[in-house]
């Protein structure tokens, strides 16, 4: 029925080789019950013939061709760009969703305007049974800028047992791997931090959103399947070096003056101790990644005042009732060393709030 309406929601695709895994992505999109949507896909440079498959296959798709390699952020901020829609779906090419996959995400969406981003349930599509690394039910924060999900603390990774259906949606970050914002948000808050070139850039996104009295949910009624590391391995050292870079620069764009004082000391710390313990346990390469972090951080103050400055002009929430939202103790420690799964930070965390 939503065929015959004006398109509602812009899929934004970006793409960088693949061509079966961008088949079965597009194959299940097509196939959900909510139709009105028109889908751009970024392409950043593929040399395996996907734009001819999408063309012959998929002839409603418009193709952007770009010559290099412009990253997550590059190529979803182009989409969003081109974007007259009041949704806008930041969607992987390497996941596969159910038919009532966009039918949820709106609905869910339109719940509430003040909530800024949405994401699906992800699970495993290697294994239907286990939650994805990137993003299981909904993305968490603790204290000092480290990531983790319901369902997911650095590599380990639970089954979905619909542990997480029944605990309130909101969350601290929507993973970029499906991830649906409202335009308006994004127009006041702005892009994707396109320096970030890829990786973690959605959680500043959510961060920035927090900070201007948005929210951000997760819905429980739909899912997504995800090929998690299928663009890049998770011991891939870029990546390695990408996440920590990036998530040093979040914090140090995001907290106010005062807990960022606090807090990114700490944060240093904890680093540091992750260059000693995986120089003498694990071989050193994330060791190498995260000093590398730390010199870019330490060579590039200017830009990064620049960006804090720009994002605490949006600044209507203060860090407290941002912070109510943050897990309160160590995720490293509570990991690494109480040995504790995501069920039991999570759920102990929440049903304080």
């Amino acid at each position: 029925m939503e065929g015959t309406l004006t398109p509602l929601v812009t899929v934004i695709i970006p793409h960088y080789n693949g061509l079966k895994i961008l088949d079965d992505c597009l194959r299940s999109l097509y196939g959900n019950t909510f139709s009105a949507f028109r889908t751009i896909l970024i392409d950043n440079g593929s040399r395996d013939g996907s734009q001819k498959m999408v063309q012959e296959k998929y002839p409603q798709v418009e193709i952007v061709q770009n010559e290099v390699n412009r990253g997550y952020a590059g190529a979803c901020n182009q989409g969003i760009h081109l974007t007259r829609t009041e949704y806008v779906l930041l969607l992987n090419n390497d996941t596969v969703m159910p038919e009532n996959f966009l039918h949820e995400m709106v609905a869910a969406l339109q719940t509430d305007s003040r909530i800024a981003m949405v994401q699906p349930k992800i699970l495993s599509i290697q294994d239907h049974h286990y939650f994805d690394y990137s993003g299981a039910a909904g993305g968490e924060m603790d204290l000092f800028g480290y990531p983790f999900a319901r369902g997911r603390i650095f590599d380990l990774v639970e089954k979905d047992r619909g542990q997480y259906d029944t605990i309130e949606p909101d969350i601290f970050w929507t993973s970029g791997c499906a991830l649906l914002l409202r335009k308006q948000v994004v127009e006041k808050i702005g892009l994707l931090d396109e320096d970030f070139f890829a990786h973690q850039e959605e959680i500043d996104l959510n961060w920035r959103a927090q900070l201007a009295g948005f929210r951000n949910v997760v819905t429980t009624k739909t899912h997504i399947y995800h090929y998690s590391g299928y663009t890049l391995r998770s011991d891939n050292q870029r990546k390695m070096y990408l996440n920590h870079r990036n998530n040093l620069i979040m914090m140090l764009k995001n907290y106010s003056f005062r807990w960022l004082c606090l807090l990114f000391p700490l944060r240093v710390l904890l680093e540091m101790v992750t260059v000693i313990a995986d120089t003498l346990l694990w071989g050193g390469k994330r060791a190498r990644a995260v000093l590398r972090a730390l010199g870019y951080i330490a060579i590039h103050p200017v830009m990064i005042l620049r960006k804090r400055k720009e994002v605490q002009k949006l600044r209507v929430v203060g860090d407290k009732k941002i912070m109510a939202n943050m897990y309160r103790n160590s995720i490293v420690i509570e990991h690494f060393l109480l040995k504790k799964k995501p069920e039991q930070c999570v759920h102990r965390f929440r049903k304080h709030l």
